[in-house]
């Protein structure tokens, strides 16, 4: 009887040194994952037609959105209230960087992009790429994007978007710090924002 308990105690042992071994691997990794900037590096243009990289999420906090410019309410109400957040938190424009990245590139060129978001805020830069390029950045950044038809019985007629309506704030390193989500309070979303800075 006292082998069987000896043997047992043992067990435990075991048991609590794999799982402590367990508990820092993974904090480990989400320590490393939080340290590195979100995402993957890319290169695509924005709504001017100019070149831009994954540094310009570098050197200041950003407010990243994904979205496409026929979408009937999600993304030009996240733009509009998104650019009323901003100027309550940044009222000069120079603190947090805002950009709205398309996830329909087939039909949003960077002049159609560039239209559609000045048209709701000064405050955010669209960009837009080759198909393939954007479907890497939103893979890469973890969006959930997918065509849907309009008409079922047409699937290679009009299609609109299914997609990650979330807001995300990175720190001034490029690091995820927070999501803002469709339809959250403005107190809260106003919050979130002032904490990044």
């Amino acid at each position: 009887m006292k082998a069987i308990r000896l043997v047992l105690w043992a067990l435990i042992a075991a048991l609590a040194v794999a799982l402590g071994w367990f508990t820092y691997e993974w904090q480990k990794t989400e320590n490393q994952i939080a340290a590195k900037p979100y995402g993957v590096p890319f290169e695509l243009v924005d709504q001017s037609g100019n070149p831009i990289t994954q540094a310009a999420f570098v050197g200041r906090p950003t407010a990243l959105f994904f979205g496409f410019t026929h979408c009937p309410e999600v993304c030009p109400t996240t733009l509009f209230e998104l650019d009323g957040w901003l100027k309550q938190v940044d009222p000069d424009g120079d603190r947090i960087g805002a950009y709205f990245i398309t996830v329909d590139p087939e039909r949003d060129s960077p002049e159609l992009l560039g239209n559609y978001v000045s048209g709701v805020t000064d405050r955010v830069i669209g960009i837009s790429g080759p198909p393939e390029k954007v479907a890497q950045v939103i893979k890469g950044f973890n969006i959930y994007a997918k065509k849907v038809p309009v008409d079922t019985q047409d699937p290679d007629g009009d299609y609109t978007m299914d997609h990650t309506a979330s807001v995300f704030l990175l720190d001034a390193k490029g690091r995820f710090k927070s999501t803002i989500a469709w339809g959250e309070n403005p107190d809260t979303a106003i919050a979130k924002l002032e904490n990044l800075l």
